[in-house]
């Protein structure tokens, strides 16, 4: 993974159990959720380094695998999507 920490100290990851949180050099989170076998699993949730939610989705092993919302700066919802396997699911 590279150096564990910012220049600042502050840890860049933390892996406790199967979470795995980044980071900013702020301090705040960056992206937090599941980790597995090296793979990311489940709902992860991505935060802008201001601290305000940016988007939530769903992965099976890494790849883009459920649901997937992300919102502009204004909190506004920028794209709502279904994802099976990396791809997109067509909306009828």
């Amino acid at each position: 993974m590279g150096n564990s920490t910012y220049k600042n100290g502050q840890i860049i990851s933390e892996q406790k159990g199967n979470r795995l949180t980044y980071f900013y050099k702020n301090g705040k989170v960056k992206a937090t959720g599941i980790f597995e076998n090296n793979l990311m699993q489940d709902e992860w949730i991505f935060y802008r380094e201001t601290g305000q939610l940016w988007q939530v989705g769903n992965f099976k092993d890494s790849i883009k695998h459920g649901h997937f919302i992300r919102y502009d700066r204004n909190d506004n919802v920028e794209y709502d999507e279904n994802f099976e396997n990396g791809k997109k699911v067509k909306t009828k």
